[in-house]
């Protein structure tokens, strides 16, 4: 084979690899991160989704929200310095009713940092349904790999951290046997899906 021969080839296939980079960076830019914007008794605060980092973990997220699931549920434990758990419980402790767990699609390069948000589990990795978190702090100790399966982040805070430090400066007690719950119950109103 001559090596203008070669050298077509060589132009073809980086042309190729050019056009396909193109085209994927042009989908990836008409086919945003999803958003919602969760309304809560002390403010509203946006989590941008994560469906690159944790695909089945989003649309489960995404299915609740959809289900208006989170109207009514509360900021059930409040750790100052650690994180905000909430989406499992009414404001009178109840536990709410949920679908089937997913996966754990945590990953060690997706960080448990200040601001993201991860699915709260039971010590079975894969058994977390609709309760989520928001690091208040990096906690890289519930990263993938640092003591054993890591928690799914699967999504961050976008706009309203301000509103999070607010829920996370509140009195906390034990109430029906459970500790770190607010005195006064910080209620999610409602989670949307933004446009």
């Amino acid at each position: 084979m001559s090596n203008k021969v070669k050298a077509s080839r060589y132009l073809v296939l980086v042309a190729l690899f050019l056009t396909s980079t193109l085209f994927a960076n042009v989908a990836a830019a008409a086919d945003p991160l999803p958003k919602v914007l969760v309304e809560t008794s002390l403010g509203s605060f946006e989590l941008t989704l994560r469906p690159d980092l944790a695909p089945e973990t989003v649309s489960n997220f995404k299915q609740y929200v959809a289900e208006n699931f989170y109207d009514g549920t509360i900021f059930h434990r409040v750790i100052p310095g650690f994180m905000v758990q909430g989406g499992g419980f009414d404001r009178d402790l109840n536990r709410q009713s949920t679908r089937s767990p997913v996966i754990n699609e945590a990953k060690p390069t997706a960080k448990n940092l200040r601001a993201t948000v991860a699915m709260a589990r039971t010590q079975n990795p894969d058994s977390a349904t609709s309760q989520f978190f928001i690091n208040l702090t990096d906690n890289g100790f519930l990263d993938a790999g640092v003591r054993g399966p890591g928690y799914t982040v699967f999504g961050k805070v976008s706009e309203g951290m301000g509103v999070v430090d607010s829920i996370a400066s509140r009195p906390t007690g034990r109430q029906n046997g459970m500790a770190d719950v607010p005195d006064e119950p910080v209620i999610i109103k409602n989670i949307t899906l933004l446009p």
